[in-house]
């Protein structure tokens, strides 16, 4: 995400700077500064590559927060940055672990997984808190948490967050399968349901395709709801978005036992050449899952 050179240039700044005053506003302003610049990374199509700077980057956040605690744009970063490197690479890494049975593997990479979600939950709690202090009285039931979200959060800013939190707890529930956890589903459906009320559209649809999976998660579940929405955001994304179409086919298509749509939907995101520049590392991920979604084991998964 950062670049080296600016964390030198920053560092270099700090060091020189004899004045907490000066300090805090240089390193607010190179926050402010990487939030904006961050979006870069969505354009790189070299998984290695985004694999090592984003693990770079969140080492240089966590620094940054540690010297701006109250920085808002630093716990965004953290949120999202945690969330995102789990998705994109720890689980990238147990899947693999499980398709080559290394059962002692997949489960130290499940752990890294579950570690970085919770840190993003933490930064995303932390962030809300900066809104509205009330979450743990809010949650005791669905009800309470729906109106304390309707009435503290409404900018564009609270959707990235509430997106990213809400995915960050929906994703722990899904690996851990924890019954504490899952008890508490309602609060991460909760807060991606706000999250595109507010913003339908922030980050190519994602809101709609985490629900739309989410409704998809068992045989049965509200699947004509999951097609509904897949099909939707299929077609406001003009089928740019690859892990749309990943996600219709290994939840939707999976478990409705619909072999033709599955192979289908994998085959589109294989065969799709660069739909989307400003997509690339997205689109990357998911054919590298689609390709694994082909394999003989994850085929009987689903019941094929």
């Amino acid at each position: 995400m950062r670049m080296p050179l600016i964390g030198l240039a920053l560092a270099a700044a700090l060091s020189l700077s004899s004045s907490g005053c000066l300090k805090a506003i240089l390193t607010n302003g190179q926050i402010s500064a990487t939030r904006q610049a961050s979006s870069a990374l969505d354009t790189i199509g070299d998984f290695e590559m985004a694999k090592a700077s984003t693990a770079s980057g969140l080492t240089q956040f966590e620094g940054m927060h540690r010297l701006a605690p109250d920085n808002t744009d630093a716990l965004f970063l953290l949120t999202k940055g945690w969330a995102g490197y789990a998705f994109a690479f720890v689980e990238d890494d147990m899947e693999t672990a499980v398709d080559r049975n290394d059962d002692d593997l997949a489960t130290y990479h499940k752990k890294r997984a579950r570690m970085a979600y919770e840190r993003a939950v933490f930064y995303g709690l932390e962030l809300l808190h900066h809104t509205d202090d009330g979450f743990d009285q809010a949650k005791k039931n669905e009800d309470t948490f729906k109106k304390w979200l309707d009435e503290n959060f409404s900018s564009d800013g609270d959707a990235e967050t509430l997106f990213w939190l809400g995915y960050a707890w929906l994703s722990r529930v899904n690996l851990t399968k924890d019954p504490a956890l899952v008890g508490e589903l309602f609060i991460g459906i909760a807060m991606i349901e706000k999250s595109r009320q507010i913003n339908p559209s922030y980050n190519h649809y994602a809101g709609q395709t985490a629900l739309a999976a989410y409704h998809a998660r068992t045989a049965m579940s509200e699947m004509d709801e999951s097609q509904k929405l897949f099909e939707d955001a299929i077609a406001k994304t003009q089928r740019k978005t690859l892990v749309i179409q990943l996600n219709y086919a290994t939840r939707y298509a999976c478990n409705k036992g619909d072999r033709p749509l599955y192979e289908k939907l994998i085959n589109e995101v294989l065969t799709a050449d660069d739909p989307d520049p400003q997509q690339r590392f997205t689109n990357t991920i998911a054919k590298r899952r689609a390709r694994r979604a082909l394999l003989k084991s994850r085929m009987e998964d689903c019941g094929f």
